[in-house]
């Protein structure tokens, strides 16, 4: 999916290309404000790094003595792609330099996949969450070549849970029991992008990675959260900016 959002980036780029002027075009003016503000649409594709306990691999029993899973063979969690929608508000601090906020709502699914010795009892948990995210960062900007400028960002945000679409799991099954993860955590973020002048507004491609800060894990006494130790979550994100 990355791979159709950087050919559309690249036919973008050609066709702006085909179409500058020998004027650099004003961008809508957003340059020459101190503050200006737009909107932006985001693809968001992220998995959970699972640090396991030395002893992961053991059979889980509940506290009565009874076996509840086999051995383990693996724990995995795979890429699962998401959306985002936000604003974005710029303050610009120097020619080259930008601080930038920008608030989204995050829909995205995570999974973290089970294996045993006995493949029937293989499980998925899917962790299905709506989240806003509130990243602060930092803007370094190239010098204006023509309708383009190269950029570099870099800072720091803090995710909050608005409510998890599976959260109680009180009379479940022990093997029906869900993993859960923390409703709030922070997370540092880097990325590169450029910024393509047209008549009446800028648009910027933009991809970044984020990795959160700590344990996302919530601590439970069950058979999938036994074997774990941490969850760190790692997100790449491309952005499409109108300002």
């Amino acid at each position: 999916m990355i791979k159709k959002y950087l050919v559309l980036t690249g036919l973008l780029l050609c066709s702006r290309a085909l179409l500058a002027q020998s004027v650099p075009v004003w961008g809508g003016g957003a340059d020459q404000k101190d503050f200006s503000a737009g909107f932006s649409f985001s693809y968001v594709s992220s998995y959970y790094k699972i640090d396991r306990k030395p002893e992961w691999r053991q059979p889980y029993f509940d506290a009565s003595g009874t076996k509840i899973t086999n051995e383990l063979t693996n724990i995995t969690s795979e890429n699962a792609p998401g959306f985002a929608v936000g604003f974005l508000g710029r303050y610009r601090l120097t020619d080259h330099l930008e601080a930038r906020l920008t608030p989204a709502l995050i829909f995205a699914d995570r999974s973290v996949t089970y294996q045993y010795v006995t493949p029937d009892q293989d499980q998925t948990k899917s962790i299905r969450a709506t989240l806003v995210d509130l990243p602060l960062q930092l803007k370094l900007k190239s010098d204006r070549l023509g309708d383009y400028r190269a950029y570099l960002i870099g800072g720091l945000k803090y995710s909050q849970a608005l409510g998890n679409k599976e959260n109680s799991d009180v009379n479940a099954a022990p093997t029906a029991k869900l993993l859960k993860t923390i409703n709030g955590y922070g997370s540092y973020e880097v990325g590169v992008g450029m910024d393509i002048y047209f008549e009446f507004f800028k648009l910027s491609p933009e991809i970044k990675i984020s990795n959160s800060f700590g344990n996302v894990l919530l601590r439970e006494n069950n058979a999938f959260a036994a074997p774990i130790n941490s969850l760190s979550l790692h997100t790449v994100m491309f952005s499409l900016h109108f300002e």
